[in-house]
C-alpha cells in the first residue's frame, strides 16, 4: 500500500513538474534579494541625492503629528516608493527571463 502511495507521489512530482516550480521559486527569492539589495544600497541613495534634504529614499516621509517638535505619526513614502521600484525591477526581469528562455512555450498544452 505504500509503495503504490509512494509511486503516485512520484508520478504527480513529474507531471505536475513541481521540481521546475520549486527551482523557480527558489531562484524567484534569490532574484528578489538581489534587486531589493541594489534598490536599497544603489537606487535608494541616487534618488536620494537628486531630491534634497536626504541621503536616501527610504527616509523620505510626511509628518502627519508633532508633539513638542518630535514627528509622532508619519506617512513614509519613500519606503513605499522603493518597494514599488523593486517590485517592477522583478516583474521585468521575471518577463525577460521568460520572453528570452521561451518559457512561455513551455508552459502551452500540445494539441
Amino acid at each position: 500500500m505504500a509503495q503504490k502511495h509512494v509511486r503516485g507521489f512520484m508520478e504527480f512530482i513529474r507531471q505536475q513538474g513541481v521540481v521546475g516550480l520549486a527551482v523557480g521559486l527558489t531562484l524567484g527569492v534569490a532574484v528578489t534579494a538581489l534587486v531589493n539589495s541594489i534598490v536599497t544600497n544603489l537606487v535608494n541613495p541616487i534618488i536620494g541625492l537628486i531630491l534634497p534634504g536626504t541621503e536616501n529614499l527610504n527616509s523620505k516621509y510626511i509628518c502627519l503629528d508633532t508633539v513638542n517638535g518630535v514627528c509622532t505619526n508619519k506617512l513614509s513614502w519613500g519606503a513605499v516608493v522603493s518597494s514599488l521600484i523593486s517590485f517592477l525591477t522583478i516583474a521585468l526581469v521575471v518577463y525577460f527571463v521568460v520572453h528570452s528562455l521561451r518559457l512561455d512555450k513551455l508552459d502551452k498544452k500540445k494539441e
